[in-house]
């Protein structure tokens, strides 16, 4: 009688599946990279903290990494909105720029003459101002430019050609001394035909427009420097001309 082959039971062969964890904190890894670099183009609170929370989710062993939700939403960039704020600003940017080019130009010029005693530029929230004290233009309580200063009061008019032009306003200014001429009844006037007769040489320039000029007299009420000393009082006595921005600070283009 035959025997009979035992048959061997053959156990199934178990699957090794270790590579599994590495692979998948790999994805962790780089989804966590991409995160980071997408949200890096724009710095917003909100979003950093929607990101910490996934973060700690991943790296705490929460939720698991596909099972999150997205941290981030529509990005709207930080310097822009539905209105166009961010056009606005890049706009109002550029013109204080270009009213720094100015400045630039006209120091320039105020080193090559020597005039930093009689000139001074200064870049306010109003525009560009240029202060000129009257003693390098006027003669005491006399409102008609001096004879060998007419040149330099064109000069200053082809440096106010622009190739965008501006709106420029021309102040006159006195000390609080007071007078009372046959020619002016008070300080009010004398500022007020000092700033007209500079203005008439700035716009005898065929390449501005006098729509664009004002003036203004202020008198002795507009002091930059006290009343009280000689020095101060001749800083008080000034023509000053304000080469206003294009654009406002909050985006808006003045017409």
């Amino acid at each position: 009688m035959s025997k009979r082959r035992k048959k061997k039971h053959i156990e199934p062969e178990e699957v090794n599946e270790s590579w599994l964890l590495p692979y998948a904190d790999l994805l962790t890894l780089l989804l966590a990279l991409f995160i980071v670099l997408f949200a890096s183009s724009t710095i917003d609170e909100a979003k950093f903290t929607q990101m910490s929370s996934v973060f700690n989710q991943i790296f705490d062993g929460g939720t698991g990494v596909m099972d999150s939700a997205s941290p981030t939403e529509a990005i709207v960039p930080q310097n822009s909105n539905a209105s166009g704020e961010f056009n606005e600003n890049s706009s109002y940017l550029e013109d204080q720029q270009s009213l720094e080019a100015i400045q630039d130009r006209l120091d320039d010029y105020i080193a090559v003459h020597e005039l930093e005693n009689q000139f001074q530029t200064k870049l306010t929230e109003e525009g560009l101002l240029i202060s000129i004290r009257d003693n390098i233009l006027f003669e005491t309580g006399k409102a008609s430019i001096k004879p060998q200063y007419l040149n330099l009061a064109t000069d200053i008019s082809q440096l106010l050609v622009f190739e965008k032009p501006r709106q420029i306003v021309i102040t006159g200014h006195t000390d609080n001394i007071p007078i009372n001429s046959r020619e002016f009844a008070d300080n009010w006037e004398l500022s007020m035909m000092r700033a007209i007769n500079f203005l008439k040489i700035i716009v005898g320039n065929n390449e501005l427009n006098p729509q664009l000029f004002s003036v203004k007299g202020y008198g002795e009420h507009h002091p930059v420097a006290s009343n009280d000393t000689a020095e101060g009082r001749s800083k008080n006595r000034r023509v000053e001309v304000l080469i206003q921005p294009l654009v406002l600070k909050d985006g808006t283009a003045i017409e």
